[in-house]
């Protein structure tokens, strides 16, 4: 392999298109929703609001900061620069953790709709087989990796915009056999609130980790054609991802359905499906969360040997995992990825209630430590920049207040986890690893005389690109 192979640049505006809306739109939001709505009922969609803004600008300030500097480590290196080396050391670490443990946790996942579909050939089997689809994908170029991804989340896409088609069709008294429901859902089974804000705040909780993947777009921008228009278009398109995937069909369900129906908690929308006469409900929701399963592992994998591969790159992971192929895929680190992910899925059906739920919560609050680095280090590089910000081709709206706003919170929600007794242990278990990482890190730039102002000065003018046009 020759030493100054890079990374392929083959990603192209389509496929950087679709990994944003894969990013967003996760088997979570077609199954984990129920139980969020079970908890706060209609009042629900104030939770995913809350949780959707917080998302939106924590990618406003990653957007800013990578379309300045588009890096494959992404906001990992912007904490080197930021905080210091011992930070982009933890924060990338622990996301290449986050995404190895959703390897087996979707593995599995896909694994028990495949036994469903074929009894015949054990479950354990079918998470092996596309543990090695997804593997042998990766390992192909970044352009097959894109393309899966692209077709992933096409379906996605369509499974969704039909699905708010035949809502509004439905609320509006257009469907045959389905009565016009008007406000009576919302507002006439206990309220709006029925289990008090209380529930709602809870809610926020349960609903934010939903959004968690969104930040891949920046991280895969760097082997697109034009990093800095990917990213900025990806950034952008944020917003009515959140507004119409999410809060949209959310407010189908809790419209169209009463929120305490056992079929909404279960599956809110194979119910939906199931009150529009649709035969075959829980077979098409089966392929839609399949294709979401799928996707899912693509581009854990994907993002996971990214990861490991700009540590690398660093020094901080062995040398090795930087060697790229001639397809320009850095085959050393999507296989290192690979098998943690098939050590997890071991780990997952030999020992599921124990080891494996284990390594589970220590990743559960790895997203508002990301979150809460994103913030902080768009904080201290912008304000480094000083007159170089104008320049900026992304610029973060209301700059320095609602970074500070983001920050308060996610520390807000990172307080919740300790409050409330369902996320408690994993906020701990999380606080724990992230310290034992922390710690390694300092120590290995303490000894190496590293320190933020050695790692970086920030976003200096030279690292803008001139503006395409006027910064929004």
């Amino acid at each position: 392999m020759p030493a100054d192979q890079q990374l392929s640049k083959s990603l192209k505006p389509r496929h950087l298109s679709m990994i944003a809306i894969a990013g967003v739109i996760g088997a979570g939001l077609f199954v984990g929703s129920g139980a969020a709505i079970q908890q706060a009922g209609p009042g629900i969609l104030v939770a995913y609001m809350a949780a959707g803004i917080v998302v939106i600008l924590v990618m406003r300030m990653l957007g800013e900061m990578a379309a300045a500097h588009p890096e494959t480590g992404s906001f990992s290196t912007y904490a080197d620069k930021a905080l210091g080396r011992w930070a982009g050391f933890s924060i990338g670490w622990l996301y290449a953790w986050f995404w190895i443990i959703v390897l087996g946790i979707e593995a599995t996942a896909g694994a028990a709709i495949m036994h469903r579909w074929i009894p015949g050939i054990d479950q354990w089997v079918w998470a092996l087989i596309l543990m090695v689809l997804l593997t042998l994908t990766n390992l192909g170029s970044v352009k097959s990796y894109g393309e899966f991804e692209f077709w992933f989340a096409s379906i996605k896409v369509t499974a969704i915009i039909l699905f708010l088609l035949f809502g509004v069709a439905a609320i509006l008294g257009l469907v045959p056999g389905v009565p016009a429901p008007g406000l009576d859902n919302l507002l006439n089974k206990g309220g709006f609130m029925p289990n008090g804000p209380g529930a709602v705040l809870a809610g926020i909780l349960v609903v934010v980790f939903s959004f968690f993947g969104a930040e891949i777009a920046t991280i895969a921008a760097g082997e697109s054609e034009n990093p800095v228009d990917a990213v900025k278009k990806a950034v952008k398109s944020t917003v009515w991802r959140i507004l119409v995937f999410y809060i949209g069909s959310i407010a189908i369900v809790v419209t169209l359905l009463p929120w305490n129906d056992a079929s909404v908690a279960k599956s809110p929308y194979v119910a939906v499906i199931e009150l529009f006469g649709i035969p075959g409900a829980g077979t098409i929701m089966d392929i839609v969360v399949l294709t979401s399963v799928l996707s899912c592992l693509n581009s854990g994998l994907y993002t996971a040997s990214r990861m490991l591969f700009s540590l690398s790159k660093r020094g901080d992971a062995p040398a090795s995992w930087t060697k790229i192929s001639r397809r320009g895929v850095p085959v050393a680190a999507v296989l290192s990825s690979t098998v943690v992910g098939f050590v997890t899925v071991g780990l997952n059906y030999i020992a599921p209630d124990t080891v494996f739920l284990f390594l589970v919560n220590t990743s559960g609050a790895i997203a508002l430590f990301v979150w809460l680095v994103i913030a902080s280090s768009q904080l201290i590089l912008r304000k480094r920049m000083g007159a170089a910000a104008k320049d900026l081709a992304l610029k973060m709206w209301l700059f320095p207040y609602l970074t500070w706003l983001s920050i308060g919170s996610i520390v807000a929600l990172l307080i919740g986890m300790v409050i409330l007794d369902s996320t408690r242990e994993s906020l701990l278990l999380s606080v724990a690893l992230a310290g034992v990482v922390v710690a390694i890190g300092v120590l290995r730039y303490r000894r190496r005389g590293a320190s933020a102002g050695q790692a970086g000065d920030g976003l200096e003018a030279d690292d803008v690109p001139a503006k395409a046009g006027p910064a929004s």
